[in-house]
């Protein structure tokens, strides 16, 4: 049940910044890589029919869809504040539906009435299978949104690549549409080999992808950080993936009811010049950019970078702070951090980045900035002298100091 006012109370008490609490997420169809610092007893805490745990969700007002055992509020990003004497949580969606633009800014609530992106760390093994997700037009077909996404490989969640750190992307240039309808007819027997028709790319800590929707993708077994629109919506088009089947349920996901069993509504889902495209790499490949002249931010004690910046969708940065530094950082939309390297203080709350983390445990590493907080200026206090503070930052829709090139 909401309660009117907390998220008002809340929003006073950071100062403008809410204390988010982990939302850990698990998939069926994966293996955990083991690298987003939950405890190793706590993996498969849910059951070993749920699978194990290798996402955690961030700055999300975004259900997960992990069919009929999905539990309460699984996705969902939650407000850690005190209430009197007691510690209390309320959803971040709840907070946004109470104080609207007054938290995320006029311009999105206006637009959107929602926060409408969210990101998490992805934490697979193995490579997930090839698959897609829906565009807006495609994804309306079964009520949802389509999702456009981008990944960017942090090198403090990447002490090892994996069993596979290559990523699948597209279709190689010269395939013809019989030849993918084909791969999704034999989905059911056994290997469809539909990646004989992609390109593998080596995946590298401290850069990324952008990953527009109706574009086949087979990620890498990298730990990722990965900010989307806020959908859920995929289908794998890929029927064996590191020696295991995936379930044909999975094949017809984001598939309307009376298409289910068409392969040509399946072929309709794919954008055939995006994933065609010759100059793939050129055209969908990041490394960071600085938001500034790097002498003169490091002069002030920090770097700064844009790690994801081709959609317009979202964005994201890379903050550092250097040891011994107090910076204010100035942002002109709100958004959600996380933090991935050092301790420090950020405005009023402790800011730390946790070595292990139980299932269900608070932490001090995930924050919400609300857009006047933002404007205002968010004080950093890097307390080390040896140690930087590593945050990464994710943006909604419409950045106004993105300049898109």
């Amino acid at each position: 049940m909401k309660q009117t006012g907390l998220a008002e109370k809340a929003l006073e008490q950071g100062k403008g910044i809410l204390r988010l609490a982990p939302t850990w997420v698990p998939r069926s169809f994966c293996v955990p890589g083991r690298r987003i610092k939950l405890h190793p007893d706590d993996y498969y805490v849910l059951g070993g029919q749920r699978g194990g745990i290798d996402e955690r969700w961030l700055s999300s007002t975004t259900p997960a869809k992990n069919g009929p055992l999905t539990g309460e509020n699984e996705g969902l990003s939650a407000v850690v504040f005190s209430d009197g004497a007691k510690e209390v949580q309320l959803l971040l969606k709840d907070a946004i539906d109470e104080l609207k633009g007054a938290l995320i800014g006029a311009r999105l609530w206006d637009e959107y009435g929602a926060w409408p992106m969210y990101s998490k760390f992805f934490d697979n093994m193995g490579p997930l299978p090839h698959h897609i997700h829906h565009n807006d037009e495609q994804a309306r077909l079964i009520g949802q949104l389509g999702k456009p996404e981008a990944y960017y490989f942090p090198p403090q969640l990447n002490n090892h690549g994996g069993d596979f750190p290559y990523t699948f992307f597209g279709i190689s240039p010269g395939t013809t549409r019989e030849e993918i309808r084909q791969c999704l007819v034999n989905f059911t027997k056994g290997d469809n080999k539909i990646t004989n028709f992609s390109q593998a790319f080596r995946l590298e800590p401290g850069t990324g992808w952008d990953v527009p929707p109706g574009l086949l993708h087979a990620p890498g077994s990298l730990c990722t950080y990965e900010p989307q629109k806020a959908s859920d919506v995929f289908a794998m088009y890929q029927s064996l993936v590191n020696e295991a089947i995936v379930p044909e349920e999975l094949l017809w996901n984001g598939t309307p009811q009376d298409r289910m069993g068409d392969f040509d509504q399946l072929l309709e889902a794919i954008d055939w010049d995006l994933n065609l495209d010759p100059r793939l790499m050129e055209n969908r490949f990041m490394r960071p950019k600085p938001v500034g002249s790097p002498a003169e931010l490091k002069a002030e004690g920090y770097a700064e970078n844009w790690i994801c910046y081709k959609s317009d969708a979202f964005s994201a940065k890379e903050l550092t702070v250097f040891p011994g530094a107090t910076v204010t950082i100035r942002d002109s939309a709100a958004y959600g951090i996380i933090v991935v390297q050092g301790h420090g203080k950020m405005g009023g709350w402790d800011i730390e980045t946790p070595a292990l983390i139980r299932y269900g445990q608070l932490t001090n590493d995930e924050f919400f900035i609300s857009e006047s907080a933002a404007r205002a200026g968010v004080r950093i206090v890097n307390p080390s002298t040896t140690d930087p503070i590593v945050l990464l930052k994710h943006f909604g829709p419409g950045n106004p100091d993105l300049k898109q090139s």
